[in-house]
């Protein structure tokens, strides 16, 4: 089976606050027209243009290392594609109340930094 990236973005800047969030499994994406409060805790990246969506099964992949999406939210997708916005939960959950989130496997977020790359996948 072949896997195909779809999405690649490129990580910029690190909110001052983005390793709070990590320590609560969390990791809060936007593209760089983040809003001014909320750029503490996003990790920001490049990607303007989101054409593909986010399906449940995908892998998210951060430096290397494969995260399997397990949920998608009703509006992640659509703040993707608007934003460049989506709360990533690793937690190993399979729903969630919050439109915007995007729940991937409980695992350590590995160490981010401002030449990060973050990529999707799927079979």
């Amino acid at each position: 089976m072949m896997t195909t990236t779809y999405t690649e973005i490129n990580v910029v800047e690190l909110g001052a606050e983005a390793g709070l969030m990590f320590e609560e499994k969390m990791m809060i994406l936007f593209n760089d027209t983040v809003p001014a409060d909320l750029k503490d805790i996003a990790v920001v990246h490049d990607k303007r243009l989101w054409t593909e969506e986010v399906k449940t099964g995908d892998e998210m992949v951060i430096d290397g290392e494969a995260f399997k999406v397990l949920f998608v939210g009703d509006k992640a997708n659509e703040t993707l594609k608007e934003l460049g916005h989506a709360t990533f939960h690793f937690n190993g959950s399979t729903n969630s109340d919050l439109p915007g989130t995007i729940c991937l496997e409980a695992k350590p977020i590995p160490h981010l930094t401002s030449n990060s790359v973050i990529s999707f996948r799927r079979e």
